[in-house]
């Protein structure tokens, strides 16, 4: 698997639209970090890393109602386009009612945070 962000993603966006109470998806640093991103904005109750050394995260979805909270879940930079952003340039999902994650110098962050301590950086995920 040469792209396990975008597998996680995807595993994420079916997983919901099955109605299912969780995923797993294929450890990463990368998609460890953009869990503990989607559970403090709120789109999951939690992640778990379960297996021997680390094999596969746990991701428990959440629901409001019945219904998913993720509406819609894409990632913006590919493998073979990069997309790149200034501090000042930040796309906001839905007049900033989503969540843009970015990976940062400083981490992988929010939108929000991203302002607030002033870095750019790798647009990865629009969620909202």
């Amino acid at each position: 698997m040469s792209d396990t962000l975008a597998d996680m993603i995807t595993r994420i966006r079916n997983g919901q639209k099955a109605n299912k109470v969780s995923v797993k998806a294929i450890y990463s640093k990368l998609n460890i970090n953009v869990c503990e991103v989607l559970k403090r904005e709120g789109y999951i109750d939690g992640y778990e890393v379960e297996g021997e050394n680390k094999k596969d995260i746990s991701i428990t979805l959440k629901y409001f109602k019945g219904s998913p909270l993720i509406n819609k879940i894409e990632k913006i930079t590919k493998q073979g386009c990069r997309v790149y952003s200034s501090v000042e340039e930040i796309p906001k999902t839905i007049g900033g009612l989503g969540t843009t994650i970015l990976s940062t110098s400083k981490g992988v962050m929010s939108d929000a945070d991203a302002r607030n301590q002033k870095v750019g950086g790798e647009v990865l995920i629009s969620v909202f």
